[in-house]
């Protein structure tokens, strides 16, 4: 019995139906609307890379965690594309109630840690909040105007949202990321600078959404993508943070977490029970993290490189939990969608074991002591 756990991963799966919400951006692709916990990711990736002038970088992390929460009252109070009428108050007193009901699922002293951060972020009265908020406006002004055609209603969103809208001081807080907007609206080539290839880094990630997995979203309805999931992976270090070893940095776990899956835009999603040449797939996903971390500034594309490098190698006590949890989310989306990828592949306890368990007890032993049993009384079910 682990009531507090229990309670943890209430909430972890409860945030899953943030992968439900759809919003007025659509992917780059433009084959359908973004939903919210891509956004939440990918706004959360900006942040990673992206620093507005007179920020300092230890912000960032901070940000990044207030970037994880921002959105999850959507799944009750639902999204509000900025060019429609709405009553704000209404929406904040919507938004309120969501956030102490999807709080209140956690454990008492952390939905009251968890929720001031999302007050933080809502008040935005301190600078960690302040680059969250613009990280959350210019990622969809970006994703909007980056299109090879982008959509004529989206264009116009834009220039309402830098005229008048929440954007409106754009061109005086980050003018250079004014500057960028204006050349990508007028179908222009970035420059080359530091920014807009960093812009270029961001754009490319966009394709992770559109790369899907072998595990279904809670519920079942469909597949999940890489993007959500990482979403969800880098939520679930944030709470369950003190299931890690001694040392670990939960920081660098989740920045391990939001960037761990980006080289399936060339190599492909591996599902865990498929059948593949390992040693083929690892050469292509060290090419694919060669190239897309490459078109960032030369100086952040080492670090990056380095940091996925260092997952994979899974090594360090931060990528032992990290692949902990890449391991862990999975078979709590299978229990919350009957079963998913288990009965797609038709596994046994012992497969999942020694494929799934041996990497979360080695980041995590509680974590797989706690889902062991909860496996093994399923798969007794479909017996």
């Amino acid at each position: 019995m682990n009531p507090r756990l229990d309670a943890q991963l209430g909430f972890l799966t409860e945030a899953c139906r943030l992968k439900q919400i759809d919003r007025q951006n659509r992917l780059q692709d433009l084959s359908r609307p973004e939903n919210s916990a891509e956004h939440s990711w990918h706004a959360a990736l900006y942040a990673l890379v992206m620093l507005p002038p007179g920020f300092d970088p230890v912000l960032r992390d901070r940000a990044i965690a207030m970037i994880l929460l921002h959105d999850l009252v959507e799944i009750d109070a639902g999204d509000h594309p900025i060019h429609e009428d709405h009553d704000p108050d209404a929406i904040a007193r919507a938004e309120r109630r969501a956030a102490e009901r999807l709080f209140g699922l956690l454990p008492c002293d952390q939905a009251q840690q968890l929720r001031a951060l999302w007050d933080e972020f809502e008040t935005c009265d301190t600078d960690a909040a302040r680059l969250a908020k613009h990280m959350d406006h210019v990622q969809p002004i970006i994703q909007a105007v980056s299109p090879e055609t982008p959509p004529i209603d989206q264009i116009a969103v834009v220039r309402g949202n830098l005229a008048t809208g929440r954007a409106r001081h754009l061109h005086r807080d980050w003018s250079d990321m004014h500057l960028q907007v204006q050349v990508l609206m007028d179908n222009a080539a970035l420059t080359g600078s530091d920014l807009s290839r960093r812009i270029a880094f961001l754009n490319e990630a966009d394709a992770l959404k559109s790369i899907y997995r072998a595990t279904r979203i809670a519920g079942g309805s469909r597949f999940e993508n890489s993007a959500e999931h990482s979403w969800h992976l880098a939520l679930y270090a944030l709470v369950l943070a003190e299931h890690a070893d001694t040392g670990v940095d939960i920081a660098r776990v989740i920045r391990m977490l939001l960037i761990h899956d980006l080289v399936e835009i060339d190599a492909g999603d591996a599902p865990i029970f498929g059948d593949y040449d390992a040693a083929v797939k690892e050469a292509e996903e060290v090419a694919a993290a060669r190239r897309i971390f490459g078109l960032l500034p030369e100086g952040q594309a080492e670090e990056l490189l380095a940091l996925w490098l260092e997952f994979e190698a899974n090594e360090t006590a931060d990528a032992r939990f990290a692949k902990a949890l890449d391991r862990f989310q999975p078979p709590n989306q299978n229990l919350a969608s009957g079963g998913g990828s288990w009965i797609d592949y038709d596994v046994d306890f012992e497969t999942i074991s020694a494929r799934v368990g041996a990497k979360i007890a080695h980041g995590a032993p509680v974590l797989w002591d706690w889902i062991a049993p909860k496996i093994q009384d399923f798969l007794a079910t479909k017996v």
